[in-house]
């Protein structure tokens, strides 16, 4: 079974720790795709990074990750939508858990349709009955040597992770 989406699209990224080409490619690939709206899961570290995400063609929001150590200006300069990790919210109906650090939270517990977090810089997308947990990987290469972001399905709750 492949991933089909002819729904709501949203993109998921995490842990670009300031490579700017690799967050450039991710942004190209989001407004390829033409999603609706992306999740950041944390670790952008320094506030320049803003300016590439604020290329998207959508609206984004995200969370705090470990390395962020200036949050004032990644605040500002992301016109606060980067929160406190983890930030519960609804996103286009769904109910929706966005988070960095797994650890911090029971995420088979969360009362959540899509919990995404990031940290770990391994890929992984899981659906546990009606409930979908996804991290997208690291984005920046740093860790594993390979730039990885997803794109989630709101309506069937699926995900497709991809190498960029």
């Amino acid at each position: 079974m492949g991933f089909v989406s002819n729904g709501m699209k949203i993109g998921l990224i995490s842990d670009t720790h300031d490579n700017l080409p690799k967050l450039e490619r991710a942004v190209s690939f989001f407004n390829k795709n033409k999603v609706n709206f992306v999740l950041h899961a944390g670790d952008y570290v320094a506030p320049f990074a803003i300016d590439k995400m604020n290329a998207l063609s959508c609206d984004w929001l995200g969370v705090f990750g470990n390395n962020d150590g200036e949050k004032k200006g990644l605040s500002v300069k992301s016109l606060n939508r980067i929160k406190a990790s983890p930030y519960r919210f609804k996103l286009f109906g769904r109910k929706v858990t966005l988070l960095h650090d797994p650890q911090s939270l029971e995420m088979k517990k969360e009362k959540a349709d899509l919990v995404v977090f990031g940290h770990t810089h391994k890929p992984e997308a899981v659906k546990l009955k009606d409930k979908l947990i996804v991290n997208p990987g690291e984005c920046s290469g740093w860790v594993s040597g390979k730039s990885t972001v997803a794109i989630v399905d709101l309506d069937e709750l699926n995900c497709r992770i991809v190498k960029i």
